[in-house]
Protein backbone atom coordinates (compact mmCIF):
# COMPACT_ATOMS: atom_id res chain seq x y z
CA UNK A 1 0.00 0.00 0.00
CA UNK A 2 1.39 3.39 -0.92
CA UNK A 3 1.35 5.84 2.01
CA UNK A 4 0.87 9.24 0.46
CA UNK A 5 2.28 12.30 2.73
CA UNK A 6 0.70 15.16 3.82
CA UNK A 7 2.08 18.99 3.04
CA UNK A 8 3.47 19.03 7.18
CA UNK A 9 5.01 15.45 6.49
CA UNK A 10 6.74 16.49 3.36
CA UNK A 11 7.58 20.03 5.77
CA UNK A 12 9.37 17.49 8.06
CA UNK A 13 10.92 15.44 5.27
CA UNK A 14 12.21 18.69 3.37
CA UNK A 15 14.67 19.29 6.62
CA UNK A 16 15.46 16.02 7.35
CA UNK A 17 16.04 15.35 4.05
CA UNK A 18 18.30 18.68 3.97
CA UNK A 19 20.25 17.49 7.06
CA UNK A 20 21.03 14.10 5.75
CA UNK A 21 22.55 16.23 2.40
CA UNK A 22 24.55 17.75 5.07
CA UNK A 23 25.81 14.81 6.66
CA UNK A 24 26.39 12.96 3.16
CA UNK A 25 28.35 16.20 2.47
CA UNK A 26 30.65 15.67 5.40
CA UNK A 27 31.13 11.89 4.65
CA UNK A 28 32.79 12.47 1.62
CA UNK A 29 34.90 15.04 2.36
CA UNK A 30 36.35 12.18 5.03
CA UNK A 31 36.25 9.61 2.35
CA UNK A 32 40.39 9.98 1.63
CA UNK A 33 42.92 7.38 1.11
CA UNK A 34 44.16 6.00 4.38
CA UNK A 35 40.53 6.43 6.05
CA UNK A 36 38.94 2.96 7.36
CA UNK A 37 35.54 2.05 6.25
CA UNK A 38 34.83 1.66 9.66
CA UNK A 39 35.71 5.35 10.53
CA UNK A 40 33.50 6.95 8.71
CA UNK A 41 30.97 4.69 9.48
CA UNK A 42 31.55 6.17 13.19
CA UNK A 43 31.33 9.54 11.62
CA UNK A 44 27.94 9.00 10.41
CA UNK A 45 26.30 7.99 13.22
CA UNK A 46 28.23 10.85 15.25
CA UNK A 47 26.99 13.00 13.07
CA UNK A 48 23.31 11.65 12.77
CA UNK A 49 22.50 12.82 16.73
CA UNK A 50 24.20 15.97 15.93
CA UNK A 51 21.95 16.82 13.50
CA UNK A 52 18.84 16.39 15.54
CA UNK A 53 17.75 12.79 14.05
CA UNK A 54 19.12 9.35 13.96
CA UNK A 55 20.65 6.51 11.18
CA UNK A 56 17.68 4.40 10.18
CA UNK A 57 19.64 1.70 8.44
CA UNK A 58 21.03 0.59 11.93
CA UNK A 59 19.51 -2.80 13.32
CA UNK A 60 16.74 -2.31 10.28
CA UNK A 61 16.86 -6.04 9.64
CA UNK A 62 19.58 -6.99 11.91
CA UNK A 63 21.88 -4.74 9.11
CA UNK A 64 25.16 -4.05 12.35
CA UNK A 65 25.87 -0.73 10.78
CA UNK A 66 25.22 2.99 10.24
CA UNK A 67 26.26 3.28 7.04
CA UNK A 68 26.48 1.40 3.88
CA UNK A 69 29.99 1.26 2.21
CA UNK A 70 30.46 -0.20 -1.16
CA UNK A 71 33.65 -0.57 -2.43
CA UNK A 72 34.33 -0.88 -6.62
CA UNK A 73 32.70 -3.69 -7.36
CA UNK A 74 30.48 -3.39 -4.82
CA UNK A 75 27.39 -2.52 -5.55
CA UNK A 76 25.30 -1.44 -2.32
CA UNK A 77 24.90 -2.51 1.17
CA UNK A 78 28.44 -2.92 1.83
CA UNK A 79 29.43 -3.46 5.78
CA UNK A 80 32.07 -1.13 6.74
CA UNK A 81 35.38 -2.82 7.38
CA UNK A 82 38.40 -1.83 9.30
CA UNK A 83 39.87 -1.50 5.55
CA UNK A 84 41.73 1.83 5.01
CA UNK A 85 40.24 3.31 1.07
CA UNK A 86 43.20 3.71 -1.41
CA UNK A 87 44.04 5.98 -4.47
CA UNK A 88 41.92 5.09 -7.40
CA UNK A 89 39.05 3.58 -5.30
CA UNK A 90 35.14 4.59 -5.81
CA UNK A 91 32.85 4.26 -2.81
CA UNK A 92 29.33 4.19 -2.69
CA UNK A 93 28.10 6.06 0.15
CA UNK A 94 24.06 5.44 1.19
CA UNK A 95 23.15 7.00 4.49
CA UNK A 96 19.30 6.96 5.76
CA UNK A 97 18.08 9.40 8.53
CA UNK A 98 15.13 9.73 10.68
CA UNK A 99 14.08 13.40 11.70
CA UNK A 100 11.37 13.80 13.57
CA UNK A 101 9.71 10.76 12.72
CA UNK A 102 10.32 10.63 9.39
CA UNK A 103 12.69 8.56 7.25
CA UNK A 104 14.66 10.32 4.35
CA UNK A 105 17.49 8.08 1.83
CA UNK A 106 20.33 9.10 -0.14
CA UNK A 107 23.12 7.63 -1.84
CA UNK A 108 26.36 9.05 -4.13
CA UNK A 109 29.56 7.54 -5.44
CA UNK A 110 32.75 9.01 -4.95
CA UNK A 111 36.51 8.61 -6.00
CA UNK A 112 39.13 8.52 -3.90
CA UNK A 113 42.02 10.59 -5.12
CA UNK A 114 42.39 10.30 -8.93
CA UNK A 115 40.47 7.44 -10.59
CA UNK A 116 40.20 6.01 -14.32
CA UNK A 117 38.56 7.90 -16.69
CA UNK A 118 36.36 4.78 -17.07
CA UNK A 119 34.79 4.78 -13.31
CA UNK A 120 34.43 8.94 -14.07
CA UNK A 121 32.35 8.28 -16.80
CA UNK A 122 30.59 5.64 -14.99
CA UNK A 123 29.86 7.71 -11.72
CA UNK A 124 28.66 10.78 -14.36
CA UNK A 125 26.14 8.28 -15.99
CA UNK A 126 24.52 7.03 -13.04
CA UNK A 127 24.11 10.69 -11.62
CA UNK A 128 22.76 11.72 -14.92
CA UNK A 129 20.34 8.71 -14.84
CA UNK A 130 18.70 10.00 -11.39
CA UNK A 131 18.40 13.52 -12.92
CA UNK A 132 16.82 12.03 -16.09
CA UNK A 133 14.45 10.19 -13.53
CA UNK A 134 13.52 12.58 -11.23
CA UNK A 135 12.40 14.82 -14.37
CA UNK A 136 9.87 12.13 -14.71
CA UNK A 137 8.28 12.21 -11.83
CA UNK A 138 5.27 14.28 -11.67
CA UNK A 139 1.28 13.92 -11.11
CA UNK A 140 -0.13 11.21 -13.81
CA UNK A 141 3.18 9.48 -15.18
CA UNK A 142 4.13 6.16 -14.25
CA UNK A 143 6.43 4.47 -12.27
CA UNK A 144 7.36 2.42 -15.55
CA UNK A 145 8.16 6.01 -17.19
CA UNK A 146 10.97 6.73 -14.22
CA UNK A 147 11.92 3.61 -14.83
CA UNK A 148 12.29 3.41 -18.93
CA UNK A 149 14.25 6.94 -18.87
CA UNK A 150 17.11 5.48 -16.41
CA UNK A 151 17.56 2.36 -18.21
CA UNK A 152 17.81 3.80 -21.61
CA UNK A 153 20.22 6.53 -20.99
CA UNK A 154 22.73 4.04 -18.73
CA UNK A 155 22.30 1.67 -21.56
CA UNK A 156 22.85 4.14 -24.33
CA UNK A 157 26.27 4.62 -22.64
CA UNK A 158 27.42 1.49 -22.25
CA UNK A 159 26.58 0.46 -18.76
CA UNK A 160 24.17 -1.92 -17.43
CA UNK A 161 21.39 -1.54 -15.11
CA UNK A 162 20.86 -3.75 -11.80
CA UNK A 163 17.78 -5.51 -11.81
CA UNK A 164 17.42 -7.37 -8.74
CA UNK A 165 17.41 -3.86 -6.32
CA UNK A 166 15.33 -1.74 -6.83
CA UNK A 167 14.27 1.86 -5.35
CA UNK A 168 11.23 2.40 -3.20
CA UNK A 169 9.01 4.49 -1.06
CA UNK A 170 9.94 6.17 2.22
CA UNK A 171 8.39 7.98 4.90
CA UNK A 172 6.85 6.41 7.47
CA UNK A 173 9.42 3.43 7.24
CA UNK A 174 12.82 2.83 5.61
CA UNK A 175 11.22 0.98 3.08
CA UNK A 176 7.56 1.55 1.39
CA UNK A 177 5.62 0.56 -1.49
CA UNK A 178 6.05 1.28 -4.28
CA UNK A 179 8.97 -0.44 -5.82
CA UNK A 180 10.84 1.69 -8.59
CA UNK A 181 13.01 -0.76 -10.79
CA UNK A 182 15.56 0.79 -13.08
CA UNK A 183 14.36 -0.50 -16.01
CA UNK A 184 11.18 -0.77 -17.58
CA UNK A 185 8.62 0.27 -20.08
CA UNK A 186 6.86 3.46 -20.27
CA UNK A 187 3.15 3.59 -18.66
CA UNK A 188 4.10 0.30 -16.74
CA UNK A 189 3.56 0.34 -12.62
CA UNK A 190 0.95 2.49 -10.67
CA UNK A 191 0.40 5.81 -11.43
CA UNK A 192 2.40 8.86 -9.82
CA UNK A 193 0.29 10.97 -7.73
CA UNK A 194 0.91 13.97 -5.51
CA UNK A 195 2.13 13.22 -1.79
CA UNK A 196 4.28 10.29 -2.74
CA UNK A 197 7.65 10.67 -1.51
CA UNK A 198 10.02 7.98 -3.50
CA UNK A 199 13.52 7.09 -3.07
CA UNK A 200 15.34 7.22 -6.74
CA UNK A 201 18.07 4.94 -6.89
CA UNK A 202 20.20 3.73 -10.15
CA UNK A 203 22.64 1.52 -9.45
CA UNK A 204 24.71 1.12 -12.56
CA UNK A 205 27.25 -1.76 -13.97
CA UNK A 206 30.11 -1.22 -15.92
CA UNK A 207 29.52 -4.66 -17.23
CA UNK A 208 27.26 -7.14 -16.61
CA UNK A 209 23.40 -6.32 -14.69
CA UNK A 210 23.68 -9.20 -13.13
CA UNK A 211 24.76 -9.28 -9.15
CA UNK A 212 25.94 -11.95 -6.34
CA UNK A 213 25.23 -12.02 -2.48
CA UNK A 214 28.35 -12.27 -0.58
CA UNK A 215 28.39 -14.89 2.15
CA UNK A 216 28.11 -11.70 4.31
CA UNK A 217 24.51 -11.84 3.69
CA UNK A 218 24.15 -8.04 2.86
CA UNK A 219 27.00 -6.65 0.28
CA UNK A 220 26.06 -7.54 -3.39
CA UNK A 221 28.59 -7.35 -5.60
CA UNK A 222 28.96 -7.10 -9.30
CA UNK A 223 28.89 -11.01 -10.88
CA UNK A 224 31.83 -10.10 -13.30
CA UNK A 225 33.70 -8.40 -10.70
CA UNK A 226 33.99 -4.68 -12.55
CA UNK A 227 32.99 -1.58 -11.23
CA UNK A 228 29.69 -0.49 -10.08
CA UNK A 229 27.85 3.29 -8.55
CA UNK A 230 25.06 4.13 -7.12
CA UNK A 231 23.30 7.49 -6.44
CA UNK A 232 19.77 7.98 -4.59
CA UNK A 233 17.92 11.16 -3.79
CA UNK A 234 14.66 11.55 -1.91
CA UNK A 235 12.13 12.97 -3.80
CA UNK A 236 8.31 13.89 -3.40
CA UNK A 237 5.63 14.21 -5.78
CA UNK A 238 4.28 17.43 -6.26
CA UNK A 239 1.03 19.18 -7.75
CA UNK A 240 3.38 20.81 -10.43
CA UNK A 241 6.23 18.05 -10.76
CA UNK A 242 8.52 17.08 -8.29
CA UNK A 243 11.22 18.24 -5.63
CA UNK A 244 14.34 16.66 -4.69
CA UNK A 245 13.89 16.72 -0.66
CA UNK A 246 17.84 15.19 -0.17
CA UNK A 247 19.42 18.48 -0.90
Amino acid sequence: MVILKTPGEIAVMREGGRRLAKILQEIVLQTKAGVTQKEINKLAEKLAYKFGGRPSFLNYKNYPASLCVSVNNEVVHGLPKNREFKKGDIVGLDFGFWYKGLCTDMAITCGVGKISPQAERLILTTKKALELGEAEVRPGNYIGDISFTIQNYVEKQGFSVVRELVGHGVGKKVHEDPKIPNFGKKGEGIKLKTGMALALEPMVNMGTWKVKLLADGWTFVTADGKLSAHFEHTVAVTKDGYEVLTK
